[in-house]
């Protein structure tokens, strides 16, 4: 089944958030893969080629974290606490092992999916990422933040972010805008917030904080 017209579901996790998701592909003995998705990104923004094709002989499972497009509860400000969110949501599909894809803001999230509950995680896949506390992630640039800060999103908005300006950069981002925007004819997603804006840029920007003694391995951080 296409991710196109996969339905959203809803399970209930321990902490008490109903978090919205969708499954595409089968069990089979690889563990299934979880999407973390970018900033202020939903369901609906995940390209459907890409879904189609990862779930190719394996279970896909996208979701909204807390307070983000249909899940509830409010959106927290630390990248932290948005990974206990999404250890609580794998938790509540009765899931054991999983592999991650992060992307964006995602990345950092599956980073301490791994550092808190390492015996969740099977493999992880890093897209857009960086490691906490490198250099020149403290804040965005500010054509980011004209791009996808505003308090309304763009398709123009998102090519100028995830696309180069090239021929084919351009072709490419206009294809996956296509798909993006307007694959999907019924059963949208609800929209992320301006809250959930603001909660993202919090973490993120708490994120970048320079530290470089997170960079160094256990042994020489411990000397430091």
């Amino acid at each position: 089944m296409s991710s196109t017209v996969t339905k959203t579901q809803t399970v209930s996790a321990d902490n008490g958030i109903d978090y919205a998701s969708r499954s595409v592909g089968t069990d089979t003995d690889a563990p299934p893969l979880l999407l973390l998705q970018h900033f202020r990104g939903n369901l609906d923004n995940w390209d459907p080629a890409l879904i189609d094709e990862l779930a190719q002989g394996r279970r896909v499972i996208t979701f909204d974290n807390t307070g983000v497009g249909a899940s509830t509860g409010r959106t927290p400000h630390t990248i932290a606490a948005m990974a206990e969110d999404a250890a609580a949501f794998i938790t509540a599909l009765g899931l054991d092992h999983v592999d991650l894809l992060g992307f964006s803001i995602g990345s950092f999230v599956a980073q301490e999916i791994a550092l808190l509950r390492p015996d969740m995680v099977n493999r992880i896949v890093l897209a857009s990422a960086a490691p906490q506390g490198a250099p020149g992630m403290h804040g965005w640039p500010p054509l980011a933040i004209e791009a996808v800060g505003g308090p309304v999103g763009s398709p123009e908005g998102y090519l100028k972010v995830f696309f180069t300006t090239t021929p084919t950069g351009l072709e490419a981002g206009q294809a996956v805008a296509g798909r993006v925007f307007g694959q999907r004819t019924e059963g949208h997603d609800e929209p992320t917030t301006w809250a959930t804006r603001l909660a993202q840029y919090d973490a993120v920007t708490q994120w970048g904080i320079p530290n470089h003694a997170l960079l160094l391995p256990p042994t020489r951080r411990a000397a430091a």
